[in-house]
């Protein structure tokens, strides 16, 4: 009996050393991001910061070669049901997103709480153009995390020595900088470039007001044509093709995302003088400059000046982290906690300073103006390689848009912006596949003596065909 007893205590005291071990697992949120680069080492490192913070959860990062395959892995998860808990998408597929029926609206998950885990939630401090464009129907439909805007970078040394004192701010200013550059001895091979993406296309459409589709940009209804092919979509082929006839422009032939590593090679090989690109990669182009001897400067993106009403504005580009609709209550208050944190002032601001991408956070602009950020970012659980990066350019008593001007070119422009249907991006049905139709219409006019118009009007046709397709399998009947 004694014997018997002896066991059943050894067997309960065993069972309560192994039910916490259980009840101590972590629960696992994974998300999937488009980078495969320092950005995903960054994002990486941020997990295993959380991870300590919050020994509940477990966030593992994985990461994918671009936002097209990221697209194409997460509705193949979809059919197999392996979806995990949040997605990385792309600003163009944003209305794929909302139709796709994976994804649950932020605003939805939080249904009015002001903090999660003890992490404030405080979308209100979100700067305008990135909540004008992921509220939707007056709710926020995905988390924003790196938002950038196209804008120039130039060579100083190469347009100092033609006799160029300031970025051009135009597009005839741009001809104008490069006739000088193109007549000097010892000029470039060209002068400008740009990645034939038609996020660049767009930004050049929205700064003359124009619209990418009907119904206020798909904002006010969901959009059932394009209008791209209006007056201000044909000025900016027209442009670009007149740049390339004068051997000012240089266009690789790459289309989309390849077009954006011979841009790179162009500009930091200095065969180019100025280059149109995205404020993600304002570290790596102001950095390469001073590596290497000369001084880059960032401005606005240029415009047709000879648009009615001037400047109006650009819109933002990169993506936002969707949430996976179904998920268990725990996976789902982990994913919250993890979105929230992640983008908190801190993260906002180092994610800013390491990439170039725009600070999401008017706090996190804020918190860069004064000579704190430092030992905010440390006191954060800011990733140790990029502090000690950062730890070299940081200075006492110096704030960081001082010391680093080209940083805060793209959140000007985007804070200068006026808030239109235009600028605030378009939203349609396969957006993706209808970018493409764009690149090949720009490439079309670039290396051919077809009129912009008519190409620009075969290509609305091209896209309105695939819009139709789309919304007879997606728009509610």
């Amino acid at each position: 009996m004694r014997k018997s007893l002896l066991l059943v205590l050894v067997l309960v005291v065993t069972l309560l050393a192994v039910v916490p071990a259980f009840a101590q697992t972590p629960t696992e949120v994974k998300m999937w991001i488009a980078f495969t680069d320092n950005r995903l080492d960054w994002a990486k490192q941020k997990a295993a910061i959380f991870n300590e913070k919050f020994p509940q959860y477990n966030v593992v990062v994985e990461g994918y070669n671009n936002y097209e395959e990221l697209f194409a892995a997460t509705a193949l998860a979809a059919e197999q049901n392996s979806l995990p808990a949040i997605v990385q998408y792309f600003e163009v597929a944003t209305q794929d997103a909302r139709d796709s029926g994976y994804f649950k609206p932020i605003a939805e998950a939080l249904a009015g709480r002001t903090e999660v885990n003890g992490v404030p939630v405080n979308l209100g401090d979100i700067i305008g153009p990135v909540s004008a464009y992921y509220t939707l129907d007056g709710e926020w439909t995905s988390m924003p995390w790196n938002t950038s805007s196209a804008i120039l970078f130039s060579n100083m040394n190469i347009l100092n020595a033609a006799g160029v004192d300031t970025p051009p701010a135009t597009w005839a200013e741009v001809e104008a900088a490069c006739e000088k550059v193109m007549a000097m001895d010892g000029a470039p091979e060209y002068c400008f470039t740009f990645p034939n993406h038609g996020w660049f296309f767009e930004q050049w459409l929205a700064q003359q007001n124009g619209e990418f589709a009907n119904n206020g940009n798909g904002r006010a209804e969901r959009a059932t044509e394009v209008t791209f092919n209006s007056d201000a979509g044909v000025a900016v082929l027209a442009w670009l093709k007149d740049m390339k006839n004068k051997g000012y422009l240089y266009y690789s032939g790459a289309q989309g995302g390849a077009s954006w590593s011979t841009v790179d090679q162009s500009f930091q090989g200095q065969q180019t003088a100025i280059a149109a690109y995205s404020s993600s990669d304002t570290a790596i182009y102001t950095n390469t400059g001073k590596e290497n001897g000369y001084e880059v400067v960032a401005s606005f993106l240029p415009y047709n000046q000879d648009a009615e009403g001037g400047w109006t504005g650009n819109l933002i580009g990169g993506a936002s982290l969707w949430l996976v609709d179904g998920l268990s209550t725990e996976v789902e208050d982990g994913a919250l906690t993890w979105l929230l944190w992640f983008t908190n002032t801190e993260n906002a601001a180092e994610w800013h300073q390491v990439t170039g991408y725009i600070a999401i956070r008017q706090s996190s602009i804020d918190l860069l103006n004064t000579d704190g950020w430092y030992a905010a970012l440390e006191a954060n659980g800011g990733s140790q390689v990029w502090l000690d990066n950062l730890a070299v350019q940081a200075s006492q008593g110096k704030v960081w848009y001082e010391e680093n001007p080209n940083f805060i070119v793209a959140a000007d422009q985007l804070a200068q912006s006026t808030v239109t249907p235009a600028t605030s991006g378009a939203l349609l049905g396969s957006f993706p596949a209808i970018r493409n139709v764009v690149t090949q219409a720009v490439d079309t006019v670039l290396l051919t003596d077809q009129d912009p118009a008519v190409v620009l009007g075969n290509a609305a046709a091209e896209a309105n065909k695939i819009l139709e397709e789309y919304n007879l399998l997606n728009a509610p009947q």
